[in-house]
């Protein structure tokens, strides 16, 4: 069953209850922004594949410190008019329950977003004050360019995210792991 896409459903802001009754709906991309339903395409096949072998290296280079996750939905703000995002790639503890259906913003250690032509502005302004006002405590911004995948890395500094790398061909993360930036494309 696909959501509706008119523009008078469902006539007022969601909370959580109301998104977490909604149907699913995998053949687009579904966030709530302040109790905005915002939809989106899938994202394109790189995208995927960068996204795919991200999670494949941060899993392999955890050591039991987190693990990693694609597409999950993180509540951002649990609102009358509620926030839920599905960043890219989150970093959790390792022992957090898998069976919930999606996480506190408080819970998540790192969250990922694979920029794409009509997500940066996204991606580099709305989430990036969103995941900072939630205490997400590491943001990391991947963008395949004509001269490969970039990795800028921002880390939580009194509320607010402070830029502390720019990465190319390797990336040694503050979070203890080093990525291989190149093999993500």
């Amino acid at each position: 069953m696909s959501l509706p896409l008119s523009t008078t459903w469902p006539g007022h802001l969601l909370d959580l209850a109301e998104w977490a009754a909604l149907p699913e709906d995998t053949s687009r991309r579904v966030e709530l922004a302040e109790g905005v339903l915002q939809v989106a395409p899938k994202p394109i096949p790189l995208h995927q594949r960068i996204v795919v072998r991200l999670v494949n290296q941060l899993d392999a280079g955890a050591d039991g410190r987190w693990a990693a996750f694609a597409d999950v939905e993180v509540v951002i703000e649990d609102a009358p008019a509620a926030t839920v995002r599905a960043p890219d790639v989150v970093l959790v503890p390792p022992d957090l329950s898998v069976t919930v259906p999606r996480w506190d913003a408080r819970e998540v250690m790192a969250a990922v977003e694979v920029l794409l032509p009509g997500s940066r502005r996204l991606d580099r302004i709305v989430k990036f004050h969103e995941y900072a006002d939630a205490g997400i405590p590491v943001y990391l911004l991947v963008e395949a360019t004509d001269d490969g995948v970039e990795l800028t890395e921002f880390v939580l500094v009194e509320g607010a995210y402070q830029q502390v790398a720019v990465h190319r061909g390797t990336a040694a993360l503050r979070l203890g792991v080093t990525l291989d930036l190149a093999a993500l494309a």
